[in-house]
């Protein structure tokens, strides 16, 4: 070997090595094969004689091999790059897995050139090299370069240059592959072991599995095992009774009796005979000694609904129960323990009232141990369809009927309405269709007219905006004429709008004032 031969093979073992460093810091620098393609292509073209080079990916699916990324080539000319398994030299290396050199693409009847990047150009001088990109033992594209031709020995040596370059790629997209897949299956199992948790804590009591749902149960399974105070608050008819339930019956204490009292029932008479109990003789009418609440609550939990609306004087006993933990009944002597779990609720302001000094401060800051908000049914729409098939279920059974689904038009308008009365609404709504219901299906006439819509009920408006808003003014200028007798300057006032702004509205509307003076 000459040194001119030695010189030439050193500087072409230098600027491969110069080469396949740079290709190693791109394919650190993204996961993807089709963000790394492209980059990977000019680098080569920056290094070689390269003409145009491109990433052939294989389609399993639909069996066909198109142009992923390429270098000299135009976006027609990538569109055109076409190829079936077996098809010209590309869908060749594709189908067998090795690589193919062609050293004039003149010569070569497999030759395609479905790109028709060749034109115009002597194609006995061009020469065309294509290796297979595999992950493992699957074949999944292509990389080929077109190069002004020189040799059979170079051509051989671009080969292996290039094998050792779809070798480093398709090793970097595996493990890539595989940190992405170890991710899938943590976040799989994360997912399945948070449903799990789910599952295991959530209230078989209480039905809904939307998120704000999913952190009341939450709440629920880290608050039952204990014996701390609870406030269950939200709106009426959220169902804060079924959540009490859900804490007792999943507490240390679910053998032992579950007791229940709605402080806004219970007249201020008799409410703390009701809680603590009496003595024979303590009141009239008190023939016998009877134990209260509390005490029939021995060992499990007490429930006091409604516990905004104690009197004050009530407030104080339960204030000294929840600090000593004993009472006394009326008109009785004896102190008796309270070996009893306090739940709350409330479907009132508390801090309000607290400020507005109607119930004490220091009883709030008693029960507000462990707070749960039970959130409105127009805060959990998911649940709105789920709760719907339970009480069609509930109520068929009741009514002995086969209400089997409720039709798409009953679904729109219950997703749609606000549900001020919450869940206790929403159950009497669909106890009332299924009443109704002649068929297996709920229709949206069953439902409600509350629920009902303009186009459900044919009473959509047929006006204008215009016309809506003078037919609105007319009547309250008609209103306020008859409350003041026909007197246009009281009217005015009424309204908030001057004398003279009254008389041109008045002439708007063709009203007659005068035949409101008899009124009385």
């Amino acid at each position: 070997m000459t040194a001119k031969m030695v010189k030439t093979k050193v500087r072409r073992e230098v600027g491969e090595l110069s080469l396949l460093f740079e290709i190693s810091q791109i394919l650190d620098e993204s996961l993807d094969l089709r963000e790394v393609a492209g980059p990977v292509l000019k680098a080569i073209s920056t290094h070689t004689g390269m003409l145009r080079g491109m990433l052939t990916l294989l389609n399993r699916e639909t069996g066909e091999i198109s142009i992923e990324a390429a270098s000299g080539l135009s976006r027609g000319q990538k569109e055109r790059g076409k190829y079936r398994l077996g098809e010209g030299v590309t869908g060749k290396v594709v189908e067998t897995g090795r690589p193919l050199i062609v050293p004039r693409i003149s010569e070569e009847p497999q030759f395609l050139d479905r790109t028709r990047s060749r034109k115009g150009m002597h194609k006995k001088d061009i020469s065309f090299i294509c290796v297979p990109v595999k992950l493992g033992n699957e074949v999944i594209g292509a990389f080929s370069i077109d190069q002004i031709f020189t040799d059979d020995a170079s051509l051989k040596e671009d080969v292996r240059l290039l094998s050792i370059i779809t070798s480093m790629i398709a090793r970097a997209v595996r493990l890539r592959q595989r940190a992405a897949e170890e991710r899938e299956r943590l976040q799989e199992e994360n997912l399945r072991l948070q449903e799990e948790l789910q599952d295991r804590f959530r209230p078989s009591n209480i039905i809904g599995n939307s998120k704000a749902m999913r952190a009341v149960y939450d709440l629920i399974a880290q608050v039952s095992k204990s014996d701390a105070t609870v406030l269950i608050r939200g709106e009426s008819g959220v169902g804060k009774e079924l959540v009490a339930h859900a804490i007792h019956y999943n507490s240390h204490r679910a053998s032992r009796p579950f007791v229940k009292v709605n402080c806004a029932a219970l007249p201020e008479t008799i409410i703390e005979s009701e809680l603590f109990g009496h003595e024979k003789g303590a009141f009239t009418g008190a023939i016998a000694q009877r134990k209260g609440r509390f005490e029939l609550a021995a060992g499990g939990t007490i429930f006091l609904d409604e516990i905004g609306d104690l009197s004050p004087a009530t407030q104080i006993k339960l204030l000294r129960v929840l600090q000593e933990r004993e009472f006394e009944r009326v008109g009785g002597m004896a102190t008796i323990r309270a070996d009893v779990r306090i739940v709350t609720a409330t479907n009132r302001n508390l801090e309000e009232l607290v400020a507005e000094e109607t119930f004490r401060q220091d009883l709030y800051y008693r029960l507000n141990v462990f707070p749960i908000h039970v959130p409105p049914l127009r805060d959990r729409k998911t649940d709105i369809l789920l709760l719907a098939d339970h009480f069609i279920g509930k109520y068929s059974k009741a009514s002995h009927k086969e209400v089997k689904r409720i039709s798409t038009p009953a679904i729109d308008m219950l997703m749609s309405y606000h549900w001020p009365g919450n869940v206790r609404e929403l159950e009497n709504c669909i106890e009332r269709a299924v009443l109704l219901a002649g068929e297996e299906v709920l229709h949206g006439h069953h439902l409600p007219p509350t629920l009902q819509t303009a186009e459900a009920s044919g009473t959509g408006h047929t006006g204008t905006l215009q016309e809506a808003l003078d037919g609105l003014e007319r009547d309250l200028i008609l209103d306020a004429l008859k409350s003041s007798r026909g007197n246009k300057a009281k009217a005015a006032r009424a309204l908030g709008i001057s004398e003279r702004l009254m008389g041109i509205r008045v002439e708007k509307h063709d009203l007659e004032p005068k035949r409101f003076h008899t009124r009385r």
